[in-house]
């Protein structure tokens, strides 16, 4: 007799490490698999009560996990930012001659999905790129491993140095910069770039770049001057108009894009594209807005959306959207695409918890918001703010009836007589 099969218990439950992206490996692995998630089935509480124990369970996970990975929806802001990223990395990845790409600045504040919205971008451009390479007859570089890199993600060091940052970029490449001069050092970089065939490099944390140490300077200079590899330079911050990234530029009127002077240190310049301009296009991630009815709107179809990733059994349509839930919403999170996902996911774990199965005001005023993240430096402005917490709802008092047994209540009237 053969047993009754069981459903495999998949990669949700215990995912495993999350890859890193800082690393040439880690990149590729959460680039193939950025997508891979499938989310829980929608079934009926009717359908749910028909499972056994375990199955049950097994539902229960996996909906957590649905609402722990709720997917990168796009918003008229990262819309901007994504469009921009396309044509950008396309059109300089595809220039024959040796002069600066133009690179980016992507500015906004702490949780408005900056980095993610760079790196699906540059994800679906690396997608792309070798899809195009498929095609045509790419020669192999002398004396250089055919390991493809087209993408490299770096963080940029809290306490940045030219060394440090050139030793954070090789870091990526799994190359070993230790003990080397300066010098050696951006050699090593302009070396790994080329031989890794990378067209786009990302620095991320940008902002923690003080403008008034001159190591700093020092650093933004280098990182200038590896524009005039073939390379797309993008550069994320908080804050930059204001950390001093931009002093010593200008910015063109008729085009918008910042220009700054060739740097200033012979050793790092490329011959072939000296006395060349560094042009940056700066774009900001801003978070929703609520004054007008076309703002609202948006803010309505983004709930919209997560609404519909939700995984829970009382759930109903217009249960984020209707009534004054999306000016609640807007009020807990400012309108701040990572709070308010935060927020969401959190409320769709106490409906779980609780057994009400959908989010409401009171069960979000249980939620408390917290932005603390290792890998994140607070005074840099990478946390971001967190509106103030709604005072609690009082639940409403019901007033106990008075004793009214001692009460005096008049002479009694007499009944009318019979006839």
């Amino acid at each position: 007799m053969k047993s009754k099969a069981r459903p495999t218990t998949t990669g949700f439950i215990l995912p495993g490490e999350v890859p890193d992206r800082e690393s040439a490996e880690g990149w590729t692995t959460w680039r193939n698999t950025r997508h891979s998630f499938v989310p829980a089935p929608r079934i009926s509480r009717a359908e749910y009560d028909t499972k056994s124990k375990r199955d049950q369970a097994l539902h229960d996970l996996h909906r957590r996990a649905t609402h722990a990975n709720l997917p990168l929806l796009d918003t008229p802001m990262s819309l901007v930012v994504s469009e921009l990223m396309e044509t950008r990395l396309l059109n300089n990845a595809m220039k024959q001659k040796p002069t600066t790409r133009p690179g980016i600045m992507i500015n906004g504040g702490g949780n408005q999905g900056k980095t993610e919205t760079a790196v699906e971008a540059a994800a679906a451009f690396e997608d792309l790129w070798l899809g195009l390479e498929e095609f045509v007859d790419v020669p192999e570089l002398p004396d250089v491993r055919d390991l493809r890199a087209t993408v490299a993600y770096v963080q940029t060091p809290v306490t940045a140095t030219p060394k440090s940052t050139c030793q954070a970029i090789l870091d990526f490449f799994g190359t070993s910069g230790r003990n080397m001069t300066l010098t050696q050092l951006v050699r090593q970089v302009r070396a790994s770039l080329r031989d890794h065939r990378t067209r786009v490099l990302i620095l991320d944390d940008i902002t923690r770049l003080r403008m008034h140490r001159k190591d700093d300077q020092d650093t933004l200079d280098l990182i200038r001057a590896l524009m005039s590899m073939r390379v797309t330079l993008v550069l994320i911050g908080v804050g930059i108009p204001d950390s001093g990234l931009l002093s010593g530029g200008w910015q063109d009127p008729a085009t918008g894009q910042w220009e700054f002077p060739e740097p200033g240190h012979t050793d790092w310049k490329d011959e072939a594209a000296t006395q060349t301009a560094r042009r940056f296009d700066l774009v900001d991630l801003r978070p929703f807005s609520y004054d007008t009815s076309e703002e609202i709107a948006d803010f309505v179809d983004h709930l919209t959306g997560l609404e519909d990733e939700l995984r829970l059994f009382n759930a109903r349509q217009g249960m984020l959207t209707g009534g004054g839930m999306p000016e609640y919403i807007y009020r807990r999170t400012g309108g701040v695409v990572g709070l308010i996902e935060r927020l969401i996911e959190d409320g769709a774990s106490l409906a779980m918890d609780t057994g009400i199965e959908e989010i409401t005001e009171g069960l979000l005023d249980r939620v408390i918001i917290r932005t603390q993240h290792p890998k994140r430096d607070r005074a840099a402005g990478e946390e971001g703010i967190v509106p103030a917490a709604l005072p609690m709802k009082k639940p409403a008092q019901v007033r106990k009836p008075r004793n009214t047994v001692f009460d005096d209540k008049g002479v009694p009237e007499l009944a009318p007589a019979r006839n």
